[in-house]
């Protein structure tokens, strides 16, 4: 009948869904010490690790640095933004605790060693001196994050998905951060308080 494709043969792709069970079955025997990496893992293991523990030195400098934000926040708008130091140095400190996580799902060891920290780091330790120096050397780091993570998230693309998913993610809160202190900024100079330095340079 016209229009009735009940008899035509359906269409299906050349290339199976799966690998056939039987051969993931026996691949998962084999090297069972590595755990959670399988004869599927495509990524470079040493260079993903190596550079997990580079994220995992900036996710402790940052949180090291919003601490110190934090204690020395001083001023009469001081307090709410010592409550937005404080929670960002916590979710640093989760991020940090995730990475570290993945480092050693991957077999890896969590290089939490202070000696080199600041070479491994991507963002620098920057105290400031006054409210608006502090945010504005938080939001410099944040922005610094943003574009190394988004590489690092490219860079694993399929090869390692997993980790590729855990940097997004942490790259979505970095950008939350950034929007958050530059928000601050904004306010803080409505309220009178110092301009940031951006905004003297432009009215140079």
């Amino acid at each position: 009948m016209p229009g009735d494709n009940s008899a035509q043969p359906t269409q299906r792709s050349a290339k199976p869904f799966l690998t056939d069970i039987k051969t993931i079955r026996a691949r998962a025997r084999e090297h069972i010490e590595d755990g959670a990496v399988t004869v599927g893992y495509k990524a470079d293991r040493e260079k993903v690790i190596q550079i997990l523990n580079e994220a995992l030195a900036t996710e402790i400098v940052c949180t090291l640095r919003y601490r110190y934000h934090y204690y020395m926040a001083s001023g009469i708008h001081a307090k709410s933004v010592a409550a937005e130091f404080l929670e960002h140095a916590q979710e640093e400190q989760g991020h940090a605790d995730s990475i570290a996580e993945r480092i050693t799902q991957l077999g890896g060891k969590p290089n939490f060693n202070p000696d080199g920290l600041m070479i491994r780091s991507h963002a620098e330790y920057v105290e400031g001196d006054s409210l608006v120096e502090m945010i504005e050397e938080d939001l410099v780091a944040e922005r610094i994050a943003i574009d190394t993570y988004r590489e690092i998230a490219q860079y694993f693309g399929s090869d390692d998905p997993t980790s590729r998913r855990l940097m997004e993610s942490i790259l979505a809160m970095e950008e939350e951060h950034a929007e958050d202190l530059s928000t601050m900024l904004e306010e803080l100079g409505k309220k009178g308080e110092p301009a940031p330095a951006a905004m003297r340079k432009a009215a140079r």
